[in-house]
């Protein structure tokens, strides 16, 4: 296996026991592939090709499959640390993905496969997510005090010391790295656990990040930052008791989704603009695991810890959202590789998503457009969309 090899497709139609839908599992190897974290978009190439990380061959390298007939092409060879991969951020400019390589920061050429040395973190800190401001000119990550040596620490497989993390408050920095120079800036600082910074893909001046750990505990989940001038705010300052995260930027890069639980239990779904206003929040069913949505009208879920279901639900403000069941997962969750991590297409028509219900995790996706598929051949042969139809059309 080598940088540059050509894989034929491995799509195949499933058909979900429960609900008779019909998706498509889009990877069949033999070691675990899963999309990026499911805050990044890892669609390239005017949406027609899709990034994904697989362990195939004894080594996690990234791969881009082409969406029009499965087909995928191995972008690079043994590339980093299995764990820092699924941090990777893709530029909305140019066909160019940045990566970890221990603390060296990378920039893979998505067309002629070359790779450039950006930068280095500081030593004695862990590197974390990456994302790209929506000018294409910046990298933002955090970075935050190495403290393996005190603490036992494995947060991608099991969590292990998150707890023990965040009560060390680890002194943290965001920095924004100049993609054209490598220059490396320091935006904020401070002492307490810094993690998922997400550039606005709309704004290249804003961007959000989360003070890290314990939902229940953390003096506020989700923050602003003014990139221009380093302020900082919190975004919609957390109830007593509640709990709220996995903050991601809706497609108009002015507003926030997010998820939680109040002090009593119940679960809310929501969306709040940069600026804290016009927020909106609805009852969920279910406190969920992650949820993702392009606009805050329909929204994806992967369910809760006892109901391994993939639904999706149209939202009206102040409302109850009702939910779709898609399919059932099945997947454990077990590490962060194996999360579900579900992710609308562009489109808004498509779900990405991970499950390991054949003991290795694998890359799927549901079509959320039709409630039933009557018939799988008619539906996939008559649409020209990036999955089920072209797919399909090789896989009678």
């Amino acid at each position: 296996m080598k940088k540059g090899q050509i894989f034929p497709s491995e799509a195949r139609i499933r058909h979900d026991a429960v609900t008779g839908n019909a998706y498509v599992q889009l990877t069949n190897g033999p070691a675990d592939s899963h999309h990026l974290y499911f805050t990044n978009s890892g669609w390239h190439q005017d949406s027609q090709r899709l990034i994904f990380i697989s362990h195939r061959g004894g080594a996690a390298n990234f791969y881009s499959m082409d969406l029009r007939d499965g087909s995928f092409r191995q972008l690079t060879a043994e590339a980093a640390q299995s764990d820092q991969l699924i941090f990777s951020a893709v530029n909305p400019c140019r066909e160019e993905l940045y990566f970890w390589r221990g603390l060296a920061l990378w920039a893979l050429d998505l067309n002629d496969l070359s790779e450039r040395f950006l930068t280095s973190a500081p030593q004695g800190y862990c590197t974390d997510m990456l994302s790209v401001t929506s000018d294409g000119r910046y990298v933002l990550t955090a970075v935050y005090e190495d403290c393996r040596a005190r603490l036992k620490i494995d947060l991608l497989n099991g969590h292990v010391g998150f707890d023990e993390l965040w009560a060390a408050h680890p002194h943290s920095i965001i920095l924004a790295i100049e993609i054209a120079t490598g220059q490396m800036t320091a935006v904020h600082a401070e002492r307490t656990w810094i993690g998922h910074v997400n550039a606005s893909p709309r704004d290249p001046a804003l961007a959000t990040f989360c003070h890290e750990g314990p939902w229940g505990k953390v003096d506020n989940r989700i923050w602003a930052l003014d990139l221009l001038n380093g302020r900082s705010w919190p975004i919609r300052p957390c109830a007593a008791g509640e709990m709220v995260g996995h903050e991601y930027w809706l497609e108009d890069g002015r507003r926030i989704g997010f998820h939680g639980a109040s002090a009593d239990g119940a679960g809310f779904i929501g969306s709040i603009g940069y600026d804290n206003t016009g927020l909106s929040r609805s009852p969920f069913p279910m406190v969920a695991r992650h949820i993702h949505s392009n606009h805050s009208a329909l929204v994806v879920c992967d369910g809760s810890e006892t109901d391994k279901g993939l639904f999706v639900a149209e939202v009206e403000a102040g409302k109850p959202a009702g939910l779709r069941r898609l399919l059932q997962h099945q997947c454990s969750s077990g590490i962060q590789a194996r999360h579900v991590h579900p992710r609308f297409s562009p489109d808004h028509r498509h779900v990405i998503f991970v499950s390991d219900r054949g003991g290795v995790g694998n890359l799927y996706s549901a079509d959320v457009v039709s409630r039933r598929f009557t018939s799988a051949k008619k539906n996939m042969e008559a649409r020209a969309g990036w999955t089920m139809g072209a797919f399909h059309r090789q896989r009678p």
